[in-house]
């Protein structure tokens, strides 16, 4: 199983980024999928999450209407659109893979639950 997330970097306050996340090794299309991030000194937190077919979508409050999660199955391959970027969003950004109930319920016990999770991707905002 790898998940390979891609497209951080720098990029001005305002900004805008796309990450992808590259899947292989289990049936993609059969997951709900997820990005988590974990800000310098902080613990790890959910962004968003997509069901199998593409809706529903969930976002934290964080970076709702700001960010976009996306997922293409024929592909296997989960984006998320980020814009109107903040210092704040300054993070290692995870995707990730799972979808008990924990999971799908926004439970803050979910982190220790999902099956898979990527290696990350460094995403900084900053002037």
């Amino acid at each position: 199983v790898q998940l390979q997330a891609s497209g951080g970097g720098l990029v001005q306050p305002g900004g805008s980024l796309r990450l992808s996340c590259a899947a292989s090794g289990f049936t993609f299309s059969g997951y709900w999928m997820h990005w988590v991030r974990q800000a310098p000194g902080k613990e790890l937190e959910r962004v968003g999450m997509i069901n199998t077919s593409g809706y529903p979508k969930t976002y934290s409050e964080s970076v709702r209407g700001r960010f976009t999660i996306s997922r293409d199955n024929a592909k296997n391959t989960l984006y998320l659109q980020m814009n109107s970027l903040k210092s704040e969003d300054t993070a290692v950004y995870y995707c990730a893979a799972g979808q008990n109930r924990k999971i799908t319920s926004w439970s803050p016990q979910s982190l220790s639950e999902f099956d898979y999770w990527g290696q990350g991707t460094q995403v900084t905002v900053s002037s």
